[in-house]
């Protein structure tokens, strides 16, 4: 650098650090204000919902049980867990207070009905993180037994072909999709 770049680097190194200096107290000064106010609000508000009396205590209902649809008027469901904007984790029994095995697990609300019985998806986790993840169940309400068909990774699925004792489901997920058959 020749000596007038050199004067002019040095001028504008002082006066932006002249800047700087002069206005970072006043910069954190305002930034302590809004930090009080804000905990005085806080505190303010605090002691105000604690002066009134008149507030009404809320009771959050426990979900009824409900005729599950497509089920034959056999079984009873009950919300016990909602994803959100997702679907929702029920609990089942039989509507006619037999014990059932289908009381030990959470089922999501698909229900398909076959001859050999109803085709439930049975939730293998209730952690959001690891949703989805159930098995394709096969329900004998004759025998009161659940017998897992498959595992699948994706909500959107459904029966797409039955042969003889074969069923097929077409599952897709938002990137792949796939097939998979399963023996009766």
């Amino acid at each position: 650098m020749n000596k007038v770049q050199l004067f002019f680097h040095h001028t504008f190194r002082f006066i932006w650090n002249a800047v700087f200096i002069i206005s970072y107290p006043i910069l954190a000064s305002f930034g302590l204000l809004f930090i009080g106010f804000t905990f005085l609000f806080s505190k303010l508000s605090f002691l105000l919902t604690r002066l009134r009396t008149d507030s009404k205590t809320i009771v959050l209902k426990e979900s009824e049980w409900k005729t599950m649809d497509y089920s034959n008027d056999l079984l009873e469901a009950k919300v016990c867990m909602q994803i959100m904007f997702g679907p929702s984790g029920f609990k089942l029994r039989r509507k006619d207070g037999v014990p059932s095995v289908l009381q030990d697990y959470v089922f999501g609300n698909k229900v398909r009905v076959l001859e050999e019985g109803f085709i439930l998806e049975k939730w293998n986790t209730m952690e959001p993180k690891e949703m989805p993840d159930f098995d394709i169940c096969l329900y004998d309400p004759d025998r009161d037994s659940l017998r897992s068909l498959t595992t699948i990774k994706s909500f959107d699925w459904h029966v797409s072909d039955k042969l003889d004792n074969e069923l097929s489901f077409k599952w897709f997920d938002g990137t792949q999709g796939g097939e998979v058959k399963v023996q009766l």
